[in-house]
């Protein structure tokens, strides 16, 4: 789903988002501890002595034998004398190499000077971050286009959930990327979605309700009251195409509209309804999660004014082959855009 995008795109953001990570030459550090350190656990005395580093990173490093305390491999809650020597080796992090260009097939739909459409298969993560700092849609565009690495978040102005497919829009200048965010932030942008939900949706609907972190599941999102801290308002109409069955339940087949990009809003509004999506493992019934690999769900839509030329622009793409086989097993025709 679409989000507001929290994307650090330079060195120096460290893996807990307190920015102490600059990096400096990864030379050998020596260090002579001293009587104030007399007691401590050696990763907070390094934390004291090396602040560049967060403590977390220092961890790490101890616990792969990165550091040694007068020769000797060292642990985490080691408690130091206040006179030993210790020799840091500093090591570069998956993420410090995260923003590389690596060669990756692209389903471009539409591009030029100014913008390029694509249209993003299920199983693709959108840009790196922890767990998936390489092999992401972000590493694939700085290949195709190395002038991305000058435009914000590499020109990806908006993403999708790593399992969810479908249509996307980078912008390839920085005015186009200027433009781009202003048109997402007017509600200007029309992107519809392709949705199979378990249950008999009504005929059509609005679903008005903010959206922000799960208070006691920090991986899930959730409806809050609007004066919630962190609820972000929320929008999403939507109209049911058609009916089916899977495994002898009701399922609908809706097309969302999104009014705003909260993560996960779609799934999220139409879990509230009690029209949990097929094959949600996040948000919907566990024991039915397994009828499909993924959230069925597409970007099948979008619509835009050209960033330079400002002339509307329209984009449609088919539904994704096990979308489509998916449909065909509920007795769904596959619906075509106009």
């Amino acid at each position: 789903m679409p989000d507001e995008m929290p994307f650090p795109v330079a060195a120096g953001i460290d893996e807990n988002g307190d920015g102490d990570d600059g990096w400096p030459e990864l030379a050998p550090l020596r260090l002579r501890l001293d009587a104030a350190d007399c007691g401590m656990r050696l990763d907070k005395v390094l934390a004291r002595h090396v602040p560049q580093f967060s403590r977390s990173r220092l961890q790490q490093w101890i616990e792969a034998g990165h550091v040694t305390l007068d020769g000797a491999v060292a642990r985490i809650r080691q408690p130091v004398h206040g006179d030993e020597e210790v020799l840091l080796q500093p090591q570069p992090a998956p993420e410090d190499s995260a923003f590389q260009p690596e060669p990756m097939a692209l389903a471009i739909v539409a591009e030029d000077a100014a913008l390029l459409v694509l249209d993003k298969p299920a199983g693709l993560v959108v840009h790196p971050a922890a767990g998936n700092w390489s092999g992401t849609l972000l590493n694939g565009l700085l290949h195709h286009c190395p002038a991305l690495a000058g435009v914000p978040r590499a020109g990806i102005v908006h993403r999708l959930d790593k399992d969810t497919s479908g249509l996307m829009v980078v912008a390839k200048t920085l005015e186009a990327h200027t433009d781009l965010v202003r048109q997402l932030q007017a509600r200007t942008v029309r992107r519809e979605y392709l949705a199979l939900a378990w249950g008999r949706a009504p005929a059509s609907g609005t679903v008005e309700r903010a959206i922000g972190r799960h208070p006691r599941d920090r991986i899930r999102m959730a409806v809050l009251d609007d004066h919630a801290a962190g609820a972000k308002p929320a929008l999403t109409r939507y109209q049911r195409l058609a009916g089916g069955q899977l495994d002898g339940r009701e399922v609908s087949l809706l097309q969302c509209r999104l009014e705003t990009g909260r993560t996960h809003q779609i799934r999220v509004h139409m879990q509230s309804l009690g029209l949990p999506l097929v094959g949600d493992a996040l948000y919907g019934k566990p024991h039915l999660a397994s009828v499909f690999p993924r959230q069925a769900l597409q970007a099948w839509k979008l619509g835009l004014q050209h960033p330079v030329t400002h002339a509307p622009q329209a984009w449609s793409v088919p539904l994704a082959a096990d979308f489509a086989a998916l449909l065909a097993r509920a007795g769904i025709a596959a619906p075509v855009a106009d």
